[in-house]
Protein backbone atom coordinates (compact mmCIF):
# COMPACT_ATOMS: atom_id res chain seq x y z
CA UNK A 1 0.00 0.00 0.00
CA UNK A 2 1.50 2.84 -1.03
CA UNK A 3 1.03 5.91 2.15
CA UNK A 4 0.72 9.43 0.90
CA UNK A 5 3.13 11.90 2.32
CA UNK A 6 2.43 15.35 4.26
CA UNK A 7 3.31 18.53 3.34
CA UNK A 8 6.98 19.76 3.57
CA UNK A 9 8.22 20.40 6.79
CA UNK A 10 11.02 22.58 8.04
CA UNK A 11 13.04 21.23 10.36
CA UNK A 12 15.19 23.71 13.25
CA UNK A 13 18.66 22.74 14.44
CA UNK A 14 16.87 22.64 17.59
CA UNK A 15 14.53 20.15 15.98
CA UNK A 16 16.85 18.20 14.50
CA UNK A 17 18.48 17.29 18.02
CA UNK A 18 15.34 16.76 20.21
CA UNK A 19 14.35 13.33 19.52
CA UNK A 20 11.05 13.07 21.69
CA UNK A 21 9.81 17.28 20.30
CA UNK A 22 11.12 17.03 17.22
CA UNK A 23 10.49 13.66 15.24
CA UNK A 24 7.64 11.88 17.10
CA UNK A 25 5.00 13.47 15.24
CA UNK A 26 6.80 13.12 12.23
CA UNK A 27 7.44 9.54 13.17
CA UNK A 28 3.50 9.13 13.29
CA UNK A 29 2.65 10.62 9.98
CA UNK A 30 4.26 8.52 7.56
CA UNK A 31 7.60 6.21 7.02
CA UNK A 32 9.20 8.97 4.70
CA UNK A 33 8.38 12.93 5.20
CA UNK A 34 9.39 15.64 3.06
CA UNK A 35 11.58 18.64 4.99
CA UNK A 36 13.81 21.27 4.42
CA UNK A 37 16.77 21.33 6.39
CA UNK A 38 18.56 24.65 7.92
CA UNK A 39 20.49 26.37 5.33
CA UNK A 40 19.31 23.52 2.35
CA UNK A 41 16.70 25.12 -0.32
CA UNK A 42 16.35 21.05 -2.04
CA UNK A 43 13.61 19.29 -0.08
CA UNK A 44 14.57 15.53 1.15
CA UNK A 45 12.81 12.67 2.31
CA UNK A 46 13.21 12.42 6.01
CA UNK A 47 13.28 8.52 7.57
CA UNK A 48 12.95 8.17 11.35
CA UNK A 49 12.03 5.07 11.73
CA UNK A 50 15.07 2.16 12.94
CA UNK A 51 14.10 -0.34 10.34
CA UNK A 52 13.60 2.13 7.53
CA UNK A 53 17.14 3.62 8.57
CA UNK A 54 19.20 0.31 8.73
CA UNK A 55 16.98 -0.36 5.28
CA UNK A 56 18.25 2.74 3.55
CA UNK A 57 21.67 2.98 4.49
CA UNK A 58 22.21 -0.85 3.27
CA UNK A 59 20.29 -0.16 -0.09
CA UNK A 60 22.36 -0.54 -3.45
CA UNK A 61 19.52 1.71 -5.25
CA UNK A 62 20.63 4.62 -2.97
CA UNK A 63 24.00 6.00 -3.22
CA UNK A 64 25.58 9.26 -1.85
CA UNK A 65 27.34 10.64 -5.02
CA UNK A 66 24.60 12.42 -6.71
CA UNK A 67 26.38 12.82 -10.28
CA UNK A 68 25.85 8.50 -10.18
CA UNK A 69 22.43 8.89 -10.40
CA UNK A 70 22.27 7.56 -14.07
CA UNK A 71 21.12 10.34 -16.49
CA UNK A 72 21.41 12.83 -13.62
CA UNK A 73 21.68 16.30 -15.00
CA UNK A 74 22.77 19.15 -12.57
CA UNK A 75 20.13 21.62 -11.53
CA UNK A 76 21.25 24.21 -8.68
CA UNK A 77 23.64 22.79 -6.49
CA UNK A 78 23.84 19.29 -4.83
CA UNK A 79 22.60 19.33 -1.29
CA UNK A 80 26.05 18.56 -0.33
CA UNK A 81 27.07 21.70 -2.13
CA UNK A 82 24.07 24.06 -0.47
CA UNK A 83 25.23 22.85 3.23
CA UNK A 84 29.23 23.84 2.12
CA UNK A 85 27.70 27.22 0.42
CA UNK A 86 25.60 27.55 4.10
CA UNK A 87 29.21 27.30 5.64
CA UNK A 88 30.61 29.68 3.69
CA UNK A 89 33.44 27.68 2.74
CA UNK A 90 35.64 29.02 -0.12
CA UNK A 91 35.34 27.50 -3.28
CA UNK A 92 39.43 26.73 -3.41
CA UNK A 93 38.52 24.22 -0.62
CA UNK A 94 35.85 21.72 -1.94
CA UNK A 95 37.79 19.14 -3.68
CA UNK A 96 39.22 18.47 0.43
CA UNK A 97 35.42 17.92 1.99
CA UNK A 98 33.29 15.15 0.81
CA UNK A 99 36.02 12.45 0.65
CA UNK A 100 35.04 8.38 1.62
CA UNK A 101 31.48 10.21 3.01
CA UNK A 102 30.11 11.19 -0.59
CA UNK A 103 31.77 8.38 -2.25
CA UNK A 104 30.38 4.84 -3.50
CA UNK A 105 31.00 1.46 -4.47
CA UNK A 106 34.94 0.80 -6.05
CA UNK A 107 36.00 4.44 -5.32
CA UNK A 108 34.62 4.16 -1.75
CA UNK A 109 36.09 0.80 -0.81
CA UNK A 110 39.61 2.11 -1.88
CA UNK A 111 39.69 4.68 -0.02
CA UNK A 112 38.48 3.07 2.92
CA UNK A 113 40.91 0.22 2.53
CA UNK A 114 43.68 2.55 3.21
CA UNK A 115 42.41 3.67 6.50
CA UNK A 116 40.77 0.98 8.15
CA UNK A 117 44.51 -1.14 8.64
CA UNK A 118 44.74 1.67 11.35
CA UNK A 119 41.25 1.02 13.10
CA UNK A 120 41.07 -3.04 13.12
CA UNK A 121 39.80 -4.02 16.76
CA UNK A 122 43.08 -5.64 18.10
CA UNK A 123 45.20 -2.19 17.36
CA UNK A 124 42.16 -0.02 18.81
CA UNK A 125 41.92 -2.58 21.98
CA UNK A 126 45.54 -2.11 22.55
CA UNK A 127 45.31 1.23 23.05
CA UNK A 128 43.33 1.16 26.44
CA UNK A 129 46.65 1.76 28.43
CA UNK A 130 47.44 4.82 26.38
CA UNK A 131 44.65 6.40 26.91
CA UNK A 132 44.34 5.40 30.46
CA UNK A 133 47.51 7.22 31.01
CA UNK A 134 46.53 10.47 29.03
CA UNK A 135 43.12 10.53 30.71
CA UNK A 136 44.42 10.38 33.90
CA UNK A 137 47.22 13.22 33.36
CA UNK A 138 44.64 15.27 31.82
CA UNK A 139 42.18 15.14 35.36
CA UNK A 140 44.94 15.15 37.81
CA UNK A 141 45.44 18.84 37.53
CA UNK A 142 41.83 19.35 37.08
CA UNK A 143 40.84 17.45 40.51
CA UNK A 144 44.04 19.82 42.01
CA UNK A 145 41.55 23.00 40.92
CA UNK A 146 38.64 20.93 41.90
CA UNK A 147 36.87 22.21 38.36
CA UNK A 148 36.91 21.57 34.92
CA UNK A 149 35.65 22.58 32.14
CA UNK A 150 35.05 18.83 29.90
CA UNK A 151 35.12 19.72 26.25
CA UNK A 152 38.30 22.24 26.87
CA UNK A 153 40.05 20.03 29.50
CA UNK A 154 39.87 16.49 28.93
CA UNK A 155 37.24 15.70 25.50
CA UNK A 156 39.13 17.68 22.80
CA UNK A 157 42.58 16.62 24.20
CA UNK A 158 42.33 12.82 24.73
CA UNK A 159 40.39 12.87 21.41
CA UNK A 160 43.16 15.35 19.40
CA UNK A 161 46.31 12.95 21.31
CA UNK A 162 44.91 10.05 19.77
CA UNK A 163 43.93 10.29 16.28
CA UNK A 164 46.93 12.69 15.47
CA UNK A 165 49.07 9.50 16.61
CA UNK A 166 47.02 7.62 14.10
CA UNK A 167 47.56 9.96 11.06
CA UNK A 168 51.37 11.05 11.85
CA UNK A 169 50.40 14.51 12.94
CA UNK A 170 53.47 15.51 15.26
CA UNK A 171 52.73 15.83 19.05
CA UNK A 172 54.26 19.44 19.33
CA UNK A 173 51.28 20.14 16.47
CA UNK A 174 48.95 18.41 18.31
CA UNK A 175 47.83 21.30 20.34
CA UNK A 176 47.52 23.53 17.31
CA UNK A 177 45.56 21.11 14.99
CA UNK A 178 42.91 20.94 18.32
CA UNK A 179 42.67 24.42 18.14
CA UNK A 180 41.90 24.42 14.15
CA UNK A 181 39.24 21.94 14.47
CA UNK A 182 37.34 24.06 17.21
CA UNK A 183 37.43 26.52 15.30
CA UNK A 184 36.39 24.78 12.21
CA UNK A 185 33.65 23.42 14.45
CA UNK A 186 32.48 26.68 16.02
CA UNK A 187 30.28 27.66 13.14
CA UNK A 188 31.85 30.89 13.27
CA UNK A 189 32.63 31.96 9.56
CA UNK A 190 35.22 34.32 10.80
CA UNK A 191 36.85 31.09 12.72
CA UNK A 192 36.14 28.27 10.43
CA UNK A 193 37.93 29.66 7.16
CA UNK A 194 41.43 30.29 8.75
CA UNK A 195 40.97 27.53 10.46
CA UNK A 196 40.59 25.17 7.53
CA UNK A 197 43.02 26.72 5.53
CA UNK A 198 45.78 26.14 8.23
CA UNK A 199 44.58 22.70 8.51
CA UNK A 200 44.87 22.15 4.90
CA UNK A 201 48.38 24.24 4.82
CA UNK A 202 49.64 21.52 7.55
CA UNK A 203 48.65 18.44 5.66
CA UNK A 204 50.38 19.45 2.93
CA UNK A 205 53.34 19.89 5.07
CA UNK A 206 52.82 16.47 7.35
CA UNK A 207 52.61 14.65 3.42
CA UNK A 208 55.81 16.70 2.46
CA UNK A 209 57.79 15.91 5.13
CA UNK A 210 56.85 12.39 5.81
CA UNK A 211 57.67 11.23 2.07
CA UNK A 212 61.42 12.43 3.06
CA UNK A 213 61.11 10.84 6.46
CA UNK A 214 58.50 7.88 6.99
CA UNK A 215 57.32 7.27 10.07
CA UNK A 216 54.79 4.17 11.93
CA UNK A 217 51.54 6.64 10.68
CA UNK A 218 48.66 6.50 8.29
CA UNK A 219 50.06 9.39 6.07
CA UNK A 220 53.41 7.37 5.59
CA UNK A 221 51.27 4.11 4.76
CA UNK A 222 49.56 5.82 2.30
CA UNK A 223 52.65 7.47 1.06
CA UNK A 224 54.02 4.09 0.66
CA UNK A 225 51.21 2.62 -1.30
CA UNK A 226 51.97 4.00 -4.45
CA UNK A 227 50.48 6.72 -6.58
CA UNK A 228 46.92 6.93 -7.45
CA UNK A 229 47.65 4.43 -10.49
CA UNK A 230 48.52 1.65 -8.03
CA UNK A 231 45.48 2.48 -6.50
CA UNK A 232 47.34 4.69 -4.22
CA UNK A 233 46.40 8.26 -3.17
CA UNK A 234 46.93 11.45 -4.63
CA UNK A 235 48.31 14.34 -2.70
CA UNK A 236 44.85 16.16 -2.10
CA UNK A 237 42.81 12.60 -1.24
CA UNK A 238 45.60 12.64 1.45
CA UNK A 239 44.83 15.88 2.57
CA UNK A 240 41.18 15.81 2.41
CA UNK A 241 41.48 12.21 4.65
CA UNK A 242 43.60 14.35 6.92
CA UNK A 243 40.71 16.74 7.35
CA UNK A 244 38.21 14.01 7.82
CA UNK A 245 39.63 12.33 10.23
CA UNK A 246 41.13 15.14 12.60
CA UNK A 247 37.69 16.13 11.96
CA UNK A 248 35.70 13.14 12.68
CA UNK A 249 37.97 11.96 14.86
CA UNK A 250 38.13 14.84 17.72
CA UNK A 251 34.58 16.56 17.41
CA UNK A 252 32.33 13.74 17.79
CA UNK A 253 33.92 12.00 19.98
CA UNK A 254 34.79 15.05 22.34
CA UNK A 255 31.03 16.01 22.01
CA UNK A 256 30.03 12.70 22.90
CA UNK A 257 32.35 13.05 25.83
CA UNK A 258 30.61 15.81 27.46
CA UNK A 259 26.89 14.79 26.14
CA UNK A 260 27.51 11.22 28.21
CA UNK A 261 28.55 12.95 31.09
CA UNK A 262 25.51 15.45 31.12
CA UNK A 263 22.86 12.58 30.28
CA UNK A 264 23.96 10.28 33.24
CA UNK A 265 24.09 13.67 35.25
CA UNK A 266 20.73 14.02 34.64
CA UNK A 267 19.71 10.75 35.12
CA UNK A 268 21.05 10.29 38.95
CA UNK A 269 20.03 6.93 39.22
CA UNK A 270 21.42 5.40 36.41
CA UNK A 271 24.84 7.26 37.46
CA UNK A 272 24.21 5.92 40.64
CA UNK A 273 23.94 2.21 39.29
CA UNK A 274 27.33 2.49 37.03
CA UNK A 275 29.08 3.83 40.13
CA UNK A 276 27.40 0.57 41.98
CA UNK A 277 28.12 -2.01 39.07
CA UNK A 278 31.59 -0.59 37.15
CA UNK A 279 31.26 -3.68 34.91
CA UNK A 280 28.42 -2.23 33.78
CA UNK A 281 29.96 0.85 31.27
CA UNK A 282 30.48 -1.71 28.37
CA UNK A 283 26.57 -1.59 28.00
CA UNK A 284 26.56 1.84 29.38
CA UNK A 285 28.24 3.53 26.37
CA UNK A 286 26.55 1.69 23.71
CA UNK A 287 23.00 2.74 25.31
CA UNK A 288 24.65 6.26 25.73
CA UNK A 289 25.21 6.34 21.84
CA UNK A 290 21.67 5.63 21.21
CA UNK A 291 20.50 8.03 23.58
CA UNK A 292 22.25 10.98 22.57
CA UNK A 293 23.61 10.04 18.87
CA UNK A 294 26.08 12.46 18.41
CA UNK A 295 26.10 12.62 14.99
CA UNK A 296 21.92 13.34 14.83
CA UNK A 297 21.47 13.24 10.87
CA UNK A 298 22.91 10.82 8.44
CA UNK A 299 24.37 12.12 5.02
CA UNK A 300 22.30 12.75 1.94
CA UNK A 301 21.23 9.02 -0.54
CA UNK A 302 19.90 9.52 -4.33
CA UNK A 303 17.63 7.02 -5.42
CA UNK A 304 19.28 6.34 -8.96
CA UNK A 305 15.84 5.05 -10.08
CA UNK A 306 12.15 5.14 -9.20
CA UNK A 307 11.55 3.25 -6.29
CA UNK A 308 8.94 2.15 -3.97
CA UNK A 309 10.69 2.71 0.23
CA UNK A 310 8.90 2.20 2.77
CA UNK A 311 5.29 1.79 1.05
CA UNK A 312 5.85 5.18 -0.02
CA UNK A 313 6.94 6.29 -4.07
CA UNK A 314 10.46 7.77 -4.55
CA UNK A 315 11.33 9.55 -7.59
CA UNK A 316 14.92 8.61 -9.47
CA UNK A 317 17.46 11.43 -8.17
CA UNK A 318 15.45 12.79 -5.10
CA UNK A 319 17.33 12.44 -2.27
CA UNK A 320 16.37 10.22 1.42
CA UNK A 321 18.11 11.05 4.76
CA UNK A 322 18.55 9.26 8.15
CA UNK A 323 17.62 11.39 11.10
CA UNK A 324 20.08 8.78 13.00
CA UNK A 325 18.51 10.54 16.16
CA UNK A 326 15.10 9.70 15.89
CA UNK A 327 16.07 6.22 14.31
CA UNK A 328 17.63 5.84 17.73
CA UNK A 329 14.21 6.79 20.14
CA UNK A 330 11.60 4.79 17.71
CA UNK A 331 9.26 2.95 20.42
CA UNK A 332 8.89 0.16 17.75
CA UNK A 333 12.66 -0.82 18.40
CA UNK A 334 13.43 0.29 21.90
CA UNK A 335 11.16 0.28 24.82
CA UNK A 336 10.72 3.51 26.12
CA UNK A 337 13.15 5.21 24.25
CA UNK A 338 12.91 8.42 25.84
CA UNK A 339 14.35 6.92 29.20
CA UNK A 340 18.09 6.17 29.64
CA UNK A 341 18.62 2.41 30.91
CA UNK A 342 22.37 1.50 31.08
CA UNK A 343 21.49 -2.13 31.74
CA UNK A 344 19.02 -1.98 28.36
CA UNK A 345 19.95 -4.58 26.09
CA UNK A 346 20.44 -3.26 22.52
CA UNK A 347 19.41 -5.53 19.79
CA UNK A 348 21.41 -7.18 17.09
CA UNK A 349 24.84 -6.11 15.96
CA UNK A 350 25.85 -2.60 17.87
CA UNK A 351 21.57 -2.27 18.39
CA UNK A 352 21.42 1.41 17.14
CA UNK A 353 22.51 3.57 14.48
CA UNK A 354 24.86 6.56 15.88
CA UNK A 355 27.81 5.37 13.71
CA UNK A 356 25.72 4.87 10.72
CA UNK A 357 25.00 1.36 9.18
CA UNK A 358 26.12 -0.74 6.17
CA UNK A 359 29.08 0.48 3.84
CA UNK A 360 29.92 3.30 5.34
CA UNK A 361 29.49 2.36 8.94
CA UNK A 362 31.95 4.70 10.78
CA UNK A 363 35.25 3.46 10.64
CA UNK A 364 36.30 5.10 14.29
CA UNK A 365 33.07 3.54 15.76
CA UNK A 366 35.40 1.10 18.12
CA UNK A 367 38.09 4.10 19.06
CA UNK A 368 35.11 6.31 20.21
CA UNK A 369 33.75 3.93 22.27
CA UNK A 370 37.24 3.05 24.22
CA UNK A 371 37.93 6.85 24.75
CA UNK A 372 33.84 7.06 25.97
CA UNK A 373 34.40 4.24 28.33
CA UNK A 374 37.74 5.34 29.55
CA UNK A 375 36.23 9.01 30.34
CA UNK A 376 33.74 7.96 32.13
CA UNK A 377 35.37 5.76 34.26
CA UNK A 378 37.84 7.66 35.55
CA UNK A 379 35.32 11.07 35.92
CA UNK A 380 32.05 9.40 37.29
CA UNK A 381 33.27 5.99 38.36
CA UNK A 382 36.00 6.65 40.16
CA UNK A 383 35.10 10.22 41.18
CA UNK A 384 32.05 10.43 42.57
CA UNK A 385 31.73 13.98 43.74
CA UNK A 386 31.84 14.85 40.08
CA UNK A 387 28.59 17.81 39.38
CA UNK A 388 27.82 20.22 37.21
CA UNK A 389 29.33 23.66 37.61
CA UNK A 390 26.54 25.78 36.76
CA UNK A 391 22.87 25.89 36.46
CA UNK A 392 21.48 22.92 33.62
CA UNK A 393 19.33 25.91 32.13
CA UNK A 394 22.97 28.07 32.08
CA UNK A 395 24.64 25.27 29.41
CA UNK A 396 25.07 26.86 25.91
CA UNK A 397 25.14 25.57 22.59
CA UNK A 398 25.71 26.23 19.38
CA UNK A 399 24.07 25.15 15.60
CA UNK A 400 26.14 23.47 12.95
CA UNK A 401 23.69 23.62 9.19
CA UNK A 402 22.21 20.54 8.85
CA UNK A 403 23.93 19.10 12.01
CA UNK A 404 21.84 20.08 14.80
CA UNK A 405 22.56 21.80 18.33
CA UNK A 406 25.53 21.08 20.26
CA UNK A 407 27.28 22.23 23.73
CA UNK A 408 29.40 24.90 23.49
CA UNK A 409 30.91 24.06 27.02
CA UNK A 410 30.18 21.38 29.95
CA UNK A 411 31.71 22.85 33.13
CA UNK A 412 31.73 20.89 36.35
CA UNK A 413 33.36 20.66 40.06
CA UNK A 414 35.07 18.15 40.50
Amino acid sequence: MTVIAPETVELTSELISDPERGYTALRRQAPLVRVTLPGIETPVWLITRYEDARAALADPRFVRDQAKVPGYVQDGPSIAQQMIDAYGLPAEYRDYLGIMVLVDGAEHARLRALVTKSFTARRINALRPRLERITADLIAPLAARREAELLEDVGYPLASTVICALIGVDEPDVADMRTWIREYASGDPELFVPALRNMVEYAKGLIARRRVQPADDLVSAWIASGDEADGGLTETEMVALVLLLVNTGITPPALFIASSVLALLDHPDQLARLRAEPGLITRAVPELLRFTSPVPMGAPLYATEDLEFAGMPVRKGEAVTSALLAANHDPEEFAAPEELDITRELGRGVGHVAFGHGAHYCIGAALARLEAEVVLDQLLVKRPDLTLGVARDELEYFDLPGEGRHLRALPVRL
